[in-house]
């Protein structure tokens, strides 16, 4: 008994029909029907009645075509596991990552990554939320970490949430309102703003929220770098909005406030385009979030 005999008689139980079992199968007809006959003769067993002018399996043909059908899944299942296997173990990650993941520790998660997968080549790209998405969109990246973009960037992408935590006012020490337990938005108002590139997910949620509030921010100084924008704060250089995480984290020496303004939510999500096939390695790395 030999693998191709049970495909042809499970595509013989499917079509009822010699001549459509061996287009489907692409073999000529009477390959098929020699290799069912030979089939038959090695169990001394008929497994089709060809006494009628339709195709029909006799109860022992239809019962080893129902077995074969589950063998043949069995094989077709160990097959794309062991190929899905080696593809891992020589596969190749490209990630991309805002560069304000919150609490969502990506070099600890590659890091663990790393060691049960030594061999997977990993690629780790810094940039704007709304730019990794473009990226994701073009195929130029597996997965990314981004923060809540706007439904027009998310177009053509899935989105898993990971983390959510506040927005916090980041304030010089010596400012008149870092004792505050709280503030809004608008007690910034005519204050000096330190913030991210325009296009940026915070800037846009201060900016809408400031606009809600009846105010346009005065943006003194842009940056990319949470520890730099910390710095020009504690330098009395102005004010600005960064996650609890980089707020709280170790670095230069600025007074965090909890902000009430609705919105104010920095949420961040695990992307990629919707549609694609994820390679082996990225769906080995989306398992270590679950």
């Amino acid at each position: 008994m030999e693998l191709h005999q049970l495909r042809y008689l499970v595509l013989l139980a499917d079509e009822l029909h010699f001549t459509r079992a061996a287009a489907r199968g692409n073999v000529a007809q009477p390959a098929l029907s020699r290799q069912i006959r030979k089939l038959e003769d090695e169990l001394g067993i008929p497994l089709v009645d060809r006494t009628t002018r339709r195709v029909k399996l006799t109860p022992a043909g239809a019962d080893l075509a129902a077995t074969a059908r589950d063998v043949l899944a069995q094989l077709d299942e160990a097959r794309a596991a062991a190929t899905a296997a080696v593809a891992l173990l020589s596969g190749r990650l490209t990630i991309g990552m805002t560069r304000t993941p919150g609490p969502v520790d990506v070099p600890r998660l590659l890091g663990a990554f790393n060691r049960v997968h030594p061999d997977v080549a990993l690629t780790l790209t810094e940039e704007l939320s709304v730019e990794l998405a473009d990226r994701l969109r073009g195929d130029e990246l597996d997965l990314a970490f981004v923060t809540a973009i706007d439904a027009a960037a998310r177009r053509s992408l899935r989105l898993r949430p990971l983390a959510s935590e506040d927005l916090l006012a980041i304030l010089p020490q010596g400012h008149h309102l870092a004792q505050r337990d709280a503030l809004r938005l608008a007690d910034l108002q005519g204050e000096r703003f330190i913030a991210f590139p325009a296009g940026a997910t915070i800037r846009a949620a201060v900016e809408d929220a400031a606009r809600r509030a009846g105010f346009a921010p005065r943006i003194a100084f842009e940056s990319n770098e949470v520890e730099r924008t910390r710095a020009l704060v504690a330098e009395g250089l102005g004010v600005a909005v960064l996650p609890r995480t980089d707020a709280e984290q170790p670095g230069p020496a600025v007074a965090a406030v909890r902000l009430r303004d609705r919105g104010l939510v920095h949420e961040v999500f695990v992307a990629h385009r919707d549609g694609r096939r994820l390679a082996p390695a990225a769906t080995a790395l989306l398992t270590l979030l679950d």
